[in-house]
């Protein structure tokens, strides 16, 4: 078995070198190239995403591996077709507009060599060029989440998890006994949504054991334009509530739903409603139908968690403005709308000013 595997999703990632400069970053890392593999998986690009990993696969025959989904089927699906055949004792991922130091992943294996974790990760920096110029830092974790883990770091985790992709872990936290090739494409990630990371991020942390951090930017993540993060679309808004909800159907599968209640009550209010409410309400994000969509997503929410307003960590983290007009959604979703739309068009006529 190798030691790691390094798993690539794919999609138009050509333009502008963003492609090029990920698997640069990849092919070039210090540790031997016989000890990992690189399966980057296009997912249907329109551009020359494809040709470019199959370049690549022709340079580095030794580490890279290209493949191409027949359908596409977004992030999810793309990861779960290089997770049939990855073969590293260690699994990490990384989105292909982003990129990484030189030794990031010795780094990372050196770490979790050194004090027996299972799951490692760093912090990373934003970033809107190529370059390995250090931006603005984002610390992804935080020592006190760090060592053998108990309850309370389980909880802390759900609460702050921090991107998935700036980790390694463990084969066992992914597959469990799953052998390389005996399937065409495992069953890990939801496909054809986005924020397919959000569905799966607790019952990895839960399968954990032992989680150890380096408080230092190796990890660079690149924004621009296009990034999923930066686009707002009724799909978008669906695709976070569709992953809330298999948050908590894998929390109910995995055995772990009562114990750990009260964070993914809070874990779902976030995702699930208050980001998609907050993001679709703005008049410049506006798109037919979203009374309605507001007021179901508002239904559906005080039916999975009658009482999420008095969750200890709603209350604590929530800004007061947001918990006020949310608790106006609760009472009156007509009232809501209407106030909502009148605050805003206030506070933009004083902008105009």
């Amino acid at each position: 078995m190798l030691r790691l595997s390094i798993i690539v999703p794919v999609y138009n990632m050509a333009a502008d070198g963003k492609l090029a400069f990920c698997l640069d970053s990849l092919v070039n890392q210090t540790i031997e190239g016989s000890e990992y593999e690189i399966i980057a998986v296009d997912d249907c690009s329109t551009d020359e995403s494809y040709e470019i990993l199959k370049d690549y696969q022709s340079r580095y025959p030794d580490r890279f591996i290209a493949l191409r989904s027949d359908v596409n089927l977004h992030q999810g699906g793309a990861k779960n077709i290089a997770l049939a055949m990855c073969r590293g004792e260690w699994i990490g991922f990384i989105d292909s507009d982003d990129w990484v130091v030189p030794d990031y992943y010795e780094r990372l294996l050196e770490k979790a060599d050194e004090t027996g974790a299972d799951m490692v990760g760093c912090d990373y920096c934003l970033t809107d060029e190529h370059s390995f110029k250090v931006g603005k830092i984002v610390h992804n974790n935080s020592f006190d989440q760090t060592g053998i883990l108990d309850t309370d770091k389980y909880k802390s985790l759900m609460i702050e998890t921090g991107s998935l992709v700036v980790k390694i872990y463990k084969r066992k936290i992914i597959l469990g006994e799953y052998e390389p090739g005996s399937k065409e494409k495992a069953d890990i990630f939801p496909e054809n949504i986005f924020y397919e990371d959000n569905a799966v991020s607790n019952t990895w942390m839960i399968r954990a054991t032992h989680f150890e951090y380096i408080q230092k930017p190796l990890y660079f993540y690149y924004q621009h334009g296009a990034s999923t993060v930066h686009s707002i679309s009724r799909k978008n808004l669906e695709d976070r509530m569709a992953a809330g909800r298999l948050l908590v159907k894998s929390a109910k599968d995995n055995g772990y739903f009562e114990k750990y209640k009260k964070e993914i009550e809070f874990q779902f209010a976030v995702l699930f409603y208050i980001n998609t409410l907050f993001s679709a309400m703005p008049k410049k994000y506006a798109f037919k139908g979203c009374y309605s969509f507001t007021k179901a997503l508002g239904k559906e929410m005080k039916e999975a968690f009658p009482d999420f307003q008095e969750n200890p960590y709603y209350m604590e983290k929530i800004h007061p403005e947001e918990k006020k007009l949310i608790g106006y959604q609760m009472k009156s979703h007509l009232f809501f709308y209407i106030y909502y739309r009148l605050l805003w068009f206030y506070r933009d006529t004083l902008r105009r000013r």
